[in-house]
Parts: structure tokens; C-alpha cells; sequence
């Protein structure tokens, strides 16, 4: 069932739970996700210059950071100084957004896409690049298709779609077989696979078996994240309405004002 409001959400049974945009005032374009009980805000901003660069680049430039809430992790405090884990997640995430943007629109610059997670309950690299690629389609960004992520944990024989922290903790020490977790971005439309992240060791019928799985549930989250952005074009179609209303109105009273100073310096 889906239920936008005037937030421009939208909440659906699945396990990505919720998803809306205009989170952030000062960004150019911003989203928040929910997957499950992980909890992710992106914040895009408008091109710029590209710092210390002296020859021309053809295609423009994404830099992505990614970054955890003090509080967001449940076995330990995050520091406020980037760790190995945050500077992976960033790459990670650049990796996955590069192939979407169609980065030849804006040459010799760059557009800055950042990531805080609030809360993290496993699967953040997945929510990180559902949050990135609804925010940059609320910036206007020019994108091939909308990107789509989803992560499975292998636990001996059994698939987990979208692990919770317990279940990723399990995946990456378990001695079962085939044990890893692998998260997989896609853009559904055009049939293609824009990052494959793999934790482990399997073999290849299993990886065959997790790809065909995450397929499916990213080509799942694709009409729920459509829906998101025809929510918030109709919110801006119909403020922008409202806002020509309103000039309308006080043009008229504007124009009133002035035919009744007119009137008072022609008797004068």
C-alpha cells in the first residue's frame, strides 16, 4: 500500500520502509531512507569547480562522503574523525553513483553528495545508495536511469535480503558454507548492473543465486522510488501554482495603489 502525504513520503510494506525528499533547506536536493531500522540522510548540492585541478575534464566529477552519527552504530560510538570503514563506504558509494549520472553534462566540475547516517541496523551501503539516487533525481541532476541497491547476507545455505547488523556480524564471521555478504546496484530500465560489492568467500553458483535475488528486489524498489519523485513534482506543480497566485494577487493590489496615487497627484 502506498501512502504519500504531504511530505512527499511514501510508506509501503517491504523492507525498505520509508523514503521522502526535501529533508535538508540548504541542499539543492535531499532524501531520506529507511531501511528497515537503518536510517539515512543524503544531501546533494549544485556543481562546482573542481578544487586544485588544472586540466580540463571531460566528464564531471562526484564526491561522495559518507558519514556516521555518533550514535548511530550499536556496539560502539562513532568518532567524529573518518575511519577506514567510512572512507570504504564513500568509495563504494562514488562506484555506484558514476555509472547513473550523466556526468558529460557538466565537464571540469563536481557535485557533492553527502551521506549521514543516523542510524545504523546493517545494509547502510544500500540505503546509502537508494538515499543518494532519489536525492540527485530531487536535484534535477541529469541521471541514465534511477539506481536501486539492495545487500544479501549468506549464511550457510540460507539468504537474508537486506541483513540487520546481527545478521552482517554473523555473514562475515561464520565458518558455514559459502558465508559473505554482497550488495548490488542497478539500473533497472537500462538492464544494467552499476556496482557489485562482494564481503567473502563463495563460489560461483551461489553468487549466481544471491544475483538473481537481488535483481528482483531492486527492480521491487524502482516503482515505490517513481513514486516518491511524482509525488514531489506534483507538491512543486502545485506551489508553483500557488506561489503565481499569490504574484497575481499582489500585482493587482500593487497595480490599485498606484492608480489611486495617480488620481491624488492628478487632483493635486
Amino acid at each position: 500500500m502506498v501512502k504519500p502525504n504531504s511530505s512527499s513520503s511514501v510508506q509501503y510494506c517491504g523492507s525498505l520502509s520509508v523514503a521522502r525528499t526535501d529533508m535538508v533547506s540548504q541542499a539543492k536536493g535531499s532524501a531520506y531512507v529507511e531501511l528497515r531500522k537503518t536510517k539515512v540522510v543524503c544531501s546533494v548540492f549544485d556543481p562546482r569547480e573542481i578544487p586544485h585541478q588544472n586540466e580540463f575534464r571531460q566528464l564531471g566529477q562526484l564526491y561522495c562522503e559518507v558519514k556516521f552519527a555518533p550514535f548511530s552504530c550499536p556496539r560502539k560510538r562513532r568518532p567524529y574523525v573518518p575511519d577506514v570503514e567510512e572512507k570504504a563506504l564513500s568509495v563504494a558509494l562514488r562506484q555506484a553513483l558514476e555509472p547513473a549520472v550523466c556526468r558529460h553534462f557538466f565537464p571540469d566540475y563536481q557535485i557533492d553528495v553527502l551521506i549521514y547516517i543516523l542510524e545504523h541496523d546493517g545494509s547502510c551501503l544500500a540505503a546509502a545508495i537508494n538515499a543518494a539516487g532519489l536525492a540527485l533525481a530531487n536535484a534535477a541532476v541529469p541521471m541514465f536511469d534511477i539506481i536501486t541497491s539492495c545487500s544479501v547476507a549468506v549464511i550457510g545455505h540460507q539468504m537474508f535480503i537486506d541483513p540487520p547488523e546481527i545478521e552482517e556480524h554473523i555473514a562475515k564471521n561464520s565458518t558455514e558454507v559459502n558465508p559473505g555478504i554482497i550488495t548490488m546496484s542497478v539500473l533497472s530500465q537500462l538492464k544494467q548492473i552499476s556496482d557489485f560489492t562482494q564481503i567473502g568467500s563463495m563460489d560461483v553458483e551461489c553468487v549466481t543465486k544471491v544475483m538473481e535475488v537481488l535483481l528482483k528486489e531492486c527492480e521491487i524498489i524502482v516503482p515505490n522510488i517513481q513514486r516518491v519523485l511524482v509525488v514531489d513534482v506534483v507538491k512543486n506543480f502545485e506551489l508553483k501554482k500557488h506561489l503565481e497566485a499569490e504574484t497575481k494577487k499582489r500585482e493587482e493590489i500593487l497595480k490599485k495603489k498606484m492608480d489611486e496615487w495617480r488620481s491624488l497627484l492628478n487632483g493635486q
